[in-house]
């Protein structure tokens, strides 16, 4: 066998019928041919599968056992492999931690770079903070007028309540003399009770050390410090008297190796990387645990058909539970129909929207009157109603029933976390910042860009931010390598069209197309050499204007010393690679058989290949010459303001009875438009689904479809 090349014998995998054949090693390779003519019998089944195979087969026996084995395919054998590597058409799954940064590892790096040089803020006031080092704290005393008298105390206790008896005799047993209890100084002596009120707030600080400013003194000063910020968690308040001050004047500073606001004094751990991760307790918003969604009750979900009334049940939570538990519903629902001169009767889609909406949000100020009968007596009672979803809320948390829990969980649809507006991240990690030249023209709290900030830029926002980054000098000598890797895992991406996607993107809810292209840049960015990498049709859902720069990706993989291998039907991707592999002559039972093989030249004089006869232009595709145009009999689909994303206020209008094709430049709001807000709204009408549809005004025409199906 020549050098160069992988060499094929006997491949029978599937339709293929016995084929041997030569690929060439470090080219850009198409397998091309009608669908079902056994491109990917050898693409994935034979190739990836034997390389896949004799790669698991080097581990020992251990390793082996945790990696899923591929049974050996149907072929005599395989010479020249390379380690494989697939990146098929499939979408990343339904995690809901998975976002486009946490896929290509950007994520990762931002967290260092903004542990690092980001510049923390108060998260009450806004002021920017900072911490001391142990050597800054020594010598911001040290740089006290000489034979300054200094008073190191170390807080305890701050501002709580209790007697801490326990507390004051540690400190006497760990031998210290005296302590500042609620501002007044106090010796401490094993047999001395201190008797402090249980239900009023404290405040205890031991004194560590009293001594006088001098060269000579940084010793012991420095021992103390350390002492302090052990036993006051990193804090430390200073009483320091110059000798122009008189002696029962005391100066108080308070120090820390922590994040402190100036403003409040409040201190904060000092930030590292895994502060600013949403998939750690340190860094995850504790109300939603970083997922950026809670489960809250959805009103949506709990009217059953419009066209009933309340007596016939319409509302589905209060239809459940025990006799008297619904019972008692029905009795709310006649008090709050006659307050509002509702008739219970009606349809509820008929229903004065004061009525519902007092139903489920309460009636705020507003008293109602609310007569029941209990053992045969009746009792009144006159008070505001809460609303359906406080009431079910109060039961949720309330109840030890799993099973009314799963119950209630039906009515339950997942929206944006409101303590931290789905950004994931504690209110502190979010209060930290970087600043660009270049940075988006919103106004921002702090005036920089927290690291959710930066991820909801596009990429195409994001690369110049980060490419103007403000840093001092130290800040830029930290922040070189990390940049460099930020913006090269960018540039990627930009690269293979997905500019346009937003790097808190969740995985789940990219196409096929872009989930591809996302492993191809996090390939790129890998930097692997001599490697088989196989992919399938990177070219679907792929605008012709951004054709362009995945084939220049794909060209780029291949110089660094790679094989890439394309299962393709692209036109463009055909006619640019070194190497075109036609499958065919026909589909199943009749394909199976290498019609051509070479350059490009060598295929287009082929005179039997149907791939060669479309190149030549000898076949073409007609374009019909009439079309079934918009029935006004059969009606129109209409949604009206979309404004969901990117999507601008769009009225859409999709003529029923007719194939009707939505197209754009990647990034233009075609997903959102149809999936986000047109399929979501669809669904809840016809499924009740717990998708909560984009934002939009208005849909129009739906009664005239009896079902909704997506393919």
């Amino acid at each position: 066998m020549a050098k160069g090349f992988i060499k094929i014998a006997g491949a029978r995998e599937h339709n293929l019928k016995n084929l041997t054949l030569e690929i060439p090693r470090d080219k850009l390779v198409v397998i091309t041919g009608p669908s079902g003519s056994g491109k990917s019998s050898l693409a994935f089944d034979t190739l990836f599968a034997e390389g896949q195979r004799k790669y698991v087969e080097t581990l020992s026996s251990y390793a082996r056992q945790f990696l899923d084995q591929l049974q050996k395919p149907d072929v005599d054998h395989i010479e020249g492999l390379s380690p494989a590597i697939a990146i098929e058409q499939r979408s990343s799954g339904g995690n809901p931690r998975s976002t486009i940064a946490t896929t290509t590892e950007i994520y990762d790096y931002l967290r260092l770079l903004f542990a690092n040089v980001g510049q923390a803020h108060c998260p009450e006031s806004g002021e920017p903070i900072s911490r001391l080092s142990t050597s800054d704290i020594i010598e911001q005393l040290l740089a006290l007028p000489e034979d300054t008298r200094v008073m190191l105390l170390a807080p305890v206790v701050e501002k709580q309540k209790g007697e801490f008896r326990d507390v004051l005799e540690k400190l006497a047993r760990e031998g210290f003399v005296r302590a500042r209890i609620d501002g007044e100084l106090a010796e401490l002596e094993t047999n001395t009770r201190f008797k402090l009120d249980p239900k009023k707030a404290h405040s205890i600080e031991v004194v560590v050390d009293r001594l006088v400013v001098s060269d000579k003194a940084r010793g012991r000063l420095a021992d103390s410090v350390e002492t302090c910020l052990k036993w006051g968690e990193g804090k430390i308040i200073a009483l320091h008297q110059t000798p122009d001050l008189d002696r029962s004047q005391w100066r108080e500073s308070k120090l820390s190796n922590r994040l402190t606001s100036p403003a409040t004094g409040k201190s904060y751990e000092p930030m590292t990387p895994k502060h600013f991760s949403f998939n750690s307790p340190y860094g995850a918003c504790p109300a939603c645990s970083g997922l950026g969604q809670r489960p809250v009750f959805d009103d949506g979900l709990m009217v059953g058909d419009p066209e009933k009334s309340l007596e016939q049940g319409v509302i589905l939570p209060w239809t459940k539970g025990g006799a008297r538990m619904v019972a008692h519903y029905n009795g709310l629902l006649k008090n709050l129909a006659r307050h509002y001169g509702a008739d219970l009767a009606k349809p509820y889609r008929r229903l004065a929207k004061r009525f519902t909406e007092a139903l489920f949000h309460g009636s705020g100020d507003e008293v109602i009157g609310f007569q029941f009968t209990r053992s045969g007596k009746q009792t009144t009672t006159t008070k505001p109603f809460d609303g359906i979803l406080a009431n079910l809320n109060r039961l949720y948390e309330e109840t030890s029933s799993e099973t009314t829990r799963r119950r209630l969980r039906a009515f339950m649809s997942p929206q944006t976390c409101e303590a931290c507006q789905g950004q994931r991240l504690r209110e502190v990690v979010l209060a930290v910042t970087l600043r660009s030249a270049k940075q988006p023209e919103a106004k921002f709290r702090f005036g920089g860009l927290s690291i959710m900030d930066v991820c909801r830029l596009s990429i195409d926002e994001a690369l110049p931010f980060f490419e103007a980054l403000e840093l001092d000098a130290l800040g830029k000598k930290i922040a070189t390598d990390v940049v460099r890797e930020i913006t090269s895992r960018l540039g990627f991406l930009r690269d293979v069209g997905l500019g346009y996607l937003t790097l808190n993107r969740t995985s789940g809810t990219l196409s096929g197309g872009e989930a591809q292209r996302i492993r191809l840049a996090t390939q790129i960015g890998a930097g692997l050499v001599g490697v088989l990498y196989i992919l399938d049709e990177p070219s679907i859902g792929l605008h012709a204007r951004d054709n362009e720069q995945l084939l220049a990706t794909l060209e780029g993989l291949r110089d660094l010393g790679n094989t890439v291998l394309v299962v393709e039907h692209d036109e463009e991707t055909i006619r640019r690679a070194d190497h075109v592999i036609d499958m065919g002559p026909g589909a199943g039972l009749h394909g199976g058989e290498v019609v051509v093989a070479g350059p490009l030249d060598r295929v287009l004089a082929h005179k039997k290949s149907l791939t060669a006869k479309y190149l030549r232009g000898d076949y073409k595709i007609d374009v019909p010459s009439s079309r079934v145009g918009p029935n006004s009999a059969r009606g129109f689909l209409e949604v009206i303001g979309a404004s969901e994303n990117n999507l601008k206020d769009v009225h859409l209008k999709v003529p029923l009875g007719t194939i009707t094709c939505v197209t754009g430049v990647s990034g233009s709001g075609k997903s959102t438009l149809i999936d986000d807000v047109l399929r979501r709204a669809l669904f809840r009408k016809f499924y009740n689904s717990k998708d909560r549809p984009g934002k939009f005004k208005a849909l129009r025409g739906e009664e005239a479809l009896g079902k909704v199906i997506v393919v």
